[in-house]
Formats: structure tokens, C-alpha cells, sequence
């Protein structure tokens, strides 16, 4: 049960309160993590919503924001782990039912490959889905076109219907710093949009979203959260014991192609990096050959059947 209304300012100084006398923290730290929440409580202010009102969706513009302002991926961490903190005191304390850091994802402050997903594993996940449900064809085009696409997943949400070149089997992406790129989709990314669109017709959607191409059951587009939660809630109905995220599907993609022998320029092209730097993560990889085109390395369009697979 949530407390009677409180302002930020009382929130923040009864927090500050719990560190000092429960957690012992020193003047240094918690000058730091009151300077952190004031960062997210500015954030908010255009919008004219309160810590009590914060959603993860909130959190990853504040999280993005940080980062075009430079702050470097160690900090955005630090920031981050004192609004968990800060949240899960709220939820405690009785000023929040939920925490909205729960669905959002430190950033990566290392080189590393994340986990990767095998095609059983991607299948499997598939499988899982209820396609009985209205959202079911929905989710699973949407497994399919990041793990045969490579998309990020704000890319995916902001996917629209003219982006789409079913027949060329291409997919126009509008990437960070409102760059584009085309990515060839597979046979069964195109049949698994095509099952969605039958689906899709029956959505009554709200004006102004009739072009973007993966809607929620009330007619509007996705959100980066539903997504995350969508295709957490999938890894665990498959049985799948890593720690997965809409992400892990777009490092899946550039690895299978990697392993298929692709050559690693052409995967950065595909995956919009600025840099090949960024894409030289994947090299940990033991490369074999590195020599044909796109097409012919993802899994997804070797089973001579049209990119179908079995079912």
C-alpha cells in the first residue's frame, strides 16, 4: 500500500535519513547519491512526473540521455545501482507498490560477448509461444526478425509498415543518429510477419500508430519494456538458464554469421556500428572462413526450404 502523497524533496530526505542511520554511509557517498537521484528528478521535471511515478520506460530515456551527455558507461552504472537502491527503499518504505529498475539493464561497461543463443535455443523459444493468442504470432515475428536482423530493440519498436520490402525481403532500419540501413530478412522472418499481419488486422489500433508494425493488444505501439519482459518470460517457458534479453538476440545474429564465416565489415554494416572497433568484440570467435555474402551464412537460410525450418 503506498504512503499519502509525498514530494520528492521529502522522499529523497527520508532516503538520505535511511542511509545515514541504517546503512552508515559517509558525507562523500551520500552527497553522491543525492546528487544522482537530483540528476534523474531534473529529467523528469519537463514531464512533470515524481519519483513515485518513474517507469522503466523513464529510465532508459534517463539512462540514454546520460549517455549522449557523455557520461561513460562505469558512471551510467553507478547511477543506476543508487535508484535501484533508492527504489527498492521506496517499495520498503511504502511509497511504491513496484520498482522500475527491475526490467532495466545495466549498461556494459566491458568488451565482452554477452550471452549468445543457439538456433535450438531460438527455436525452442519460438515453441513456447501460445499462438492462440492474439500476441502470439506477434511475439514470435518479433524473435524472428531480431535474431534474423540483428535489430536493436529500439529499432524494433519504432519498425514501421513502409519499412518493410516483403518481396525483396529486405528491411529499411532507422538506426542511432537518424542513419538507415537495409538488412535482408530471412524466409522465416518474412513468413512469420506475414502470420502476424493476418492477426494484426483485427487490432483497433489508435490514431496516429497505423504504420509501425508490432502493436500491443490496445492498438499502440510496444515499448522497450514489453519487449524485455516479453522475451525474459520466453527463455524461461524454454528452459533456457542464461540471462537473457532482447539484445542477446542481435549478439546471436552477428555471431551465428561470424561462425558461418561472414566477413566482420559487412556485419557492421548490418549492425549499424559507427566503428568496426564495436563490432571486433565478436572476434573471440574462432573465425574459419570468411567469404561469402550475407545471405548464405545465417542459419536461418541454410535448410534449403525456403528459411522455414521445422516447426
Amino acid at each position: 500500500m503506498e504512503k499519502n502523497c509525498n514530494t520528492d524533496a521529502d522522499i529523497v530526505r527520508s532516503y538520505m535519513r535511511y542511509l545515514k542511520l541504517e546503512r552508515n554511509y559517509s558525507p562523500n557517498t551520500l552527497d553522491a547519491y543525492r546528487s544522482d537521484i537530483q540528476k534523474l528528478i531534473d529529467y523528469l521535471e519537463p514531464s512533470g512526473r515524481s519519483v513515485r511515478e518513474v517507469t522503466a520506460d523513464d529510465l532508459h530515456g534517463f539512462i540514454a540521455t546520460l549517455h549522449d551527455l557523455g557520461v561513460g558507461a562505469v558512471s551510467q552504472c553507478r547511477v543506476l545501482s543508487g535508484l535501484r537502491s533508492l527504489f527498492r527503499f521506496m517499495v520498503l518504505d511504502g511509497y511504491r507498490d513496484d520498482d522500475p529498475t527491475e526490467f532495466v539493464e545495466s549498461p556494459k561497461t566491458g568488451e565482452h560477448l554477452p550471452e549468445v543463443l543457439s538456433v535450438d535455443e531460438v527455436d525452442r523459444m519460438e515453441a513456447a509461444i501460445d499462438l492462440s493468442k492474439p500476441e502470439g504470432h506477434r511475439n514470435r515475428a518479433i524473435v524472428e526478425v531480431m535474431f534474423s536482423c540483428g535489430l536493436r530493440v529500439s529499432e524494433l519498436i519504432q519498425l514501421r509498415l513502409s519499412d518493410l520490402y516483403m518481396d525483396e525481403q529486405y528491411v529499411r532500419v532507422r538506426g542511432k543518429g537518424a542513419k538507415e540501413r537495409l538488412v535482408p530478412m530471412s524466409g522465416r522472418a518474412v513468413s512469420e510477419l506475414a502470420n502476424w499481419f493476418e492477426w494484426r488486422r483485427l487490432v483497433d489500433i489508435k490514431p496516429g500508430e497505423e504504420d509501425y508494425v508490432f502493436l500491443s493488444r490496445l492498438g499502440k505501439r510496444l515499448t522497450r519494456t514489453m519487449v524485455l519482459i516479453m522475451v525474459k518470460r520466453l527463455a524461461d517457458a524454454a528452459g533456457i538458464a542464461k540471462n537473457i534479453s532482447p539484445h542477446t538476440l542481435r549478439h546471436s545474429f552477428a555471431t551465428a554469421l561470424l561462425e558461418g564465416g561472414a566477413d566482420l565489415s559487412v556485419i557492421q554494416e548490418l549492425l549499424g556500428h559507427e566503428s568496426i572497433g564495436t563490432t571486433e568484440i565478436y572476434t573471440h570467435i574462432d573465425l574459419t572462413k570468411l567469404r561469402r555474402d550475407i545471405l548464405e551464412h545465417h542459419p536461418r537460410n541454410l535448410r534449403g526450404d525456403g528459411g522455414r525450418g521445422a516447426d
